[in-house]
């Protein structure tokens, strides 16, 4: 099984809260795919999980690495990746 890893800065201004998480655990579950998303600490956990996203404790600008497991694993990580390094607050 193919796994791709990228780490990005995190974009949102106000750092990983309701909003963000919700956006990117929804982007996550829509891939069908294993994600994990690590914060500052390392600790990683389920992308798909916005209460597991709130517990990393991320704020803006710290750094975040993705890792995706399954086909197309690098084009997901791609597009996470982007999601999660913009503004996620408009």
């Amino acid at each position: 099984m193919a796994e791709a890893t990228r780490t990005v800065a995190f974009g949102s201004a106000v750092g990983l809260h309701a909003r963000p998480a919700t956006v990117i655990a929804k982007a996550a579950g829509d891939t069908g795919h294993a994600i994990t998303i690590a914060g500052p600490a390392g600790k990683a956990v389920n992308a798909a999980s916005v209460l597991l996203l709130l517990t990393l404790g991320v704020s803006a600008g710290d750094e975040v690495t993705i890792t995706v497991s399954g086909d197309d694993a690098d084009a997901v990580a791609d597009g996470l990746a982007q999601l999660v390094a913009s503004e996620l607050d408009d």
